[in-house]
């Protein structure tokens, strides 16, 4: 009975996640759409979503420097998910090797197995280590990018004292850093808080002195993180490829700001250099890498992770359109050949 209650309650958080993530994603493609009939949408979306050069009027607003306050609700959510989860996968045991667990994608192929679907029953235990572990290798990364966000908020980004953005829009990102770790964890993160729970609730009743002595094993804590397979590396090239970029756009970024505010026009500047030279919006197309590499890292096969990426590149590719069109309107020798956000593409 409670491993079916703990089930339900996986698929239920799964799908609340799925339909935020789709309800999410459809107003912003229909609002992206090139058709008169959706101007009235669009105008909403930009409304709410709009910031800095590209915001538009409203009497709710914020000053853009709270974004660091997204960044300080990624790191400390994600670190109680994230010590959870790596608490709960060391209770399970050694991590199964790649090849078992894929040795079921032969025996689905072959007909021997039917059990990948979207809602399937409790995994054997090697495929749920496999699954915990991995969860808890996208939740590592998820940390490091909010860490280097918070730390760019405070001490790279110079946001002027005119900034502002939407009340909803600064809801919204308070959402997107509370639903995407989870999101990045959906599928083990009942059983990692019935864990935690559990080991609380036992701590409560025995007392300390009670409690069973543990030895400290950071060795198992730490090495079943090296027995993972290509999707995970390739995965990770990919985070820090973007990784790396985001960080190169954002202190250009960051420089030219510093530079508008000591200038006497205090005009805006054309952002050069790194993808910047490729297109206009380079940081965004950066964090589409960035999250293109989780879905890597997940193996590609779980949804909730799929509308995640798939959030990130309609939010950041609507942002991106309109701020190409305002530099094009801002700067009459914009480059003609820059794009976006997707080089060559759009």
């Amino acid at each position: 009975m409670k491993k079916e209650g703990l089930l339900k309650m996986e698929m239920g958080l799964e799908g609340l996640l799925r339909l935020a993530w789709a309800a999410f994603i459809l107003p912003i493609v229909i609002a992206s759409l090139p058709s008169p009939r959706v101007n009235f949408l669009h105008q909403f979306v930009l409304t709410w979503s709009g910031r800095g050069k590209t915001f538009q009027y409203s009497k709710l607003t914020l000053p853009q420097k709270f974004f660091c306050h997204f960044y300080v609700v990624a790191v400390l959510w994600t670190s109680v998910l994230l010590l959870t989860t790596w608490a709960y996968a060391h209770e399970t045991g050694a991590l199964v090797s790649e090849s078992t667990f894929y040795s079921n994608v032969a025996s689905y192929l072959t007909g021997g197995s039917h059990t990948f679907s979207f809602h399937k029953p409790r995994s054997t235990s090697a495929e749920h280590r496999y699954r915990v572990w991995r969860s808890v290798f996208l939740l590592l990364l998820m940390e490091v990018q909010a860490l280097r966000r918070l730390y760019e908020s405070i001490y790279v980004f110079n946001y002027s004292i005119s900034a502002r953005m939407h009340v909803f829009g600064y809801l919204m990102g308070l959402f997107f850093y509370t639903a995407a770790p989870l999101s990045l964890c959906s599928n083990s993160a009942p059983e990692a808080f019935e864990f935690a729970t559990n080991r609380v609730a036992e701590f409560v009743v025995k007392g300390k002195n009670q409690m069973p002595v543990r030895e400290l094993d950071l060795w198992g804590y730490v090495l079943p993180l090296t027995r993972f397979g290509w999707s995970q590396w390739i995965g990770l090239a990919i985070f820090l490829w973007g990784s790396v970029h985001q960080c190169r756009c954002h202190t250009i970024l960051g420089k030219l700001r510093e530079d508008k505010e000591h200038t006497a026009e205090n005009q805006y500047v054309i952002p050069c250099g790194d993808w910047f030279d490729l297109v206009s919006s380079a940081h965004y197309l950066a964090e589409i890498v960035i999250y293109g590499g989780l879905v890597v890292a997940s193996g590609g096969r779980d949804l909730t992770v799929w509308l995640l990426f798939g959030f990130v590149v309609a939010n950041l590719s609507f942002a991106a359109a309109e701020t190409h069109r305002w530099y094009r309107r801002k700067f009459d020798n914009y480059p003609i050949n820059r794009y976006a956000i997707i080089p060559y593409i759009y």
